[in-house]
């Protein structure tokens, strides 16, 4: 049996620029349902309650990684933060050093994630998840087959988690908790840090344990460095080195010999990338390593993950103070 269409209240709702079409509209549905096991009911149930939001799509379309670093920066590196960081992992000592010691990821990074996403589980989100992934799915096309995919995942997370639909807020992109984890993460690295049969991503326990699963679940290397301040002796030659890419395209010998250095030694074959970044002072070089390509793996954004790193490195000087 094919899926039944949209109810006319929900189609009022559309905007008439964003709408597709029947076709459209039908063929998603049937995706959805063979990709996730979903029933005729469950998607019309889910569809008969979600809501298009335009503040969703104005918000996609201002990200603050359109920000040049030197405005990105300040935003995220606030003493605020930093102190409230330090409290929190005070707070949770135990949980930190015990999610290292069976993710070997550091609690600075833990803490700093949970920072930079929702400032320690202050600011989770407004948005109704169910919303947002509606909004984005069906009426956003740049990245329409993605959340209609992250849609599928909430539905059967909903399921899981015996949630309402309409009972989650988070993100205007749908992301959740206090790690800000989009459904189909939190369907694949939310762990059950206490043992209580739930993972419950807005509390602090499963927040800390699920966030260093994650990143040890896409290969963080502890006690490796996640970046180096670079000078550059021959700026013509560091351009040539840069690249939008993300991940790490050359080896430490590489840029050495283009006359790029650091206070740090470096093995010949290291992998690194060279970053540049639009300083208040001008451009700032960084050669960064794996653990930073790691944090990339998070929010596919260098701004994001330099971030995340000074702001750990920030959060550790303060804790190293408190003791």
């Amino acid at each position: 049996m094919r899926l039944a269409l949209l109810s006319a209240a929900v189609w009022l709702s559309m905007s008439a620029s964003a709408a597709p079409t029947v076709a459209e509209q039908q063929q998603w549905l049937d995706e959805l349902a063979g990709k996730f096991e979903l029933s005729q009911e469950a998607l019309n149930a889910a569809l008969a309650q979600a809501q298009y939001q335009q503040p969703i799509i104005d918000a996609m379309t201002r990200p603050a990684e359109a920000k040049p670093w030197h405005q990105y920066r300040p935003i995220f590196l606030t003493d605020k933060r930093i102190e409230q960081g330090a409290a929190f992992w005070q707070q949770h000592t135990d949980l930190l050093a015990r999610a290292e010691q069976e993710f070997q990821v550091p609690a600075q990074i833990i803490t700093a994630i949970i920072g930079v996403e929702t400032f320690y589980g202050a600011h989770m989100g407004s948005y109704r998840v169910l919303d947002a992934l509606y909004t984005l799915g069906f009426h956003y096309p740049p990245r329409g087959a993605f959340f209609r995919s992250e849609l599928g995942h909430y539905l059967k997370l909903a399921e899981q988690q015996e949630w309402r639909l309409e009972e989650q807020k988070g993100s205007y992109a749908g992301a959740m908790g206090m790690g800000q984890f989009i459904s189909s993460s939190y369907r694949h690295y939310a762990v059950d840090f206490n043992q209580d049969g739930h993972t419950n991503l807005f509390d602090a326990t499963d927040a800390i344990g699920s966030v260093a699963n994650y990143f040890h679940a896409h290969k963080w290397q502890p006690d490796e460095p996640v970046a180096h301040r670079a000078q550059v002796a021959d700026e013509q030659a560091a351009e040539a080195l840069l690249s939008t890419a993300l991940e790490l395209d050359h080896s430490w010998a590489e840029l050495t010999a283009a006359g790029v250095s650091t206070e740090h030694e470096l093995a010949p074959d290291t992998p690194v990338k060279l970053l540049k970044l639009d300083g208040a002072e001008g451009p700032e070089y960084w050669v960064v390593r794996h653990n930073f390509y790691v944090i990339t793996r998070y929010n596919r954004s260098p701004l994001y993950a330099m971030a995340v790193y000074q702001l750990s490195e920030a959060i550790r000087q303060a804790h190293e103070q408190q003791r």
